[in-house]
């Protein structure tokens, strides 16, 4: 990260996990759920989770704005800046692979990087 330049970059490579093909299936650990617990449809045949792995690289470049704020009633205090983003993505497992499109900064997308001070470090 170089905050006074505005940019900052994250790389990350291939960090295992499991796919766990939809929500319901994550939160059961693959056990499925009775219809009555607030998901649309019950979970008669679960999936088994599969092993994985993503990477994505997400680049905040070129200042759009800026602001310092200062809160006292929540202690804290920061300087932030708003930036272009851009950011690739891929993910896969066995027999499958996804990756986003490359990254187009014409897209319009924005983040925001900070500094900021809070708890015993807001003075």
């Amino acid at each position: 990260m170089e905050f006074d330049e505005s940019r900052a970059r994250l790389s990350v490579r291939g960090v295992e996990l499991f796919n766990d093909h939809d929500v319901a299936n994550s939160l059961t650990y693959g056990l499925g759920l009775p219809g009555d617990l607030g998901f649309p449809y019950p979970r008669i045949n679960p999936v088994q989770p599969v092993r994985a792995s993503v990477s994505f690289e997400i680049e905040w470049s070129g200042l759009l704005g800026a602001a310092e704020i200062r809160n006292t009633t929540q202690g804290f205090e920061g300087s932030f800046l708003k930036t272009g983003a851009t950011i690739k993505w891929s993910s896969e497992e066995a027999g499958f692979r996804f990756q986003s499109e490359e990254p187009n900064p014409s897209r319009k997308l924005f983040a925001v990087l900070g500094r900021e001070r809070n708890g015993v470090f807001f003075t």
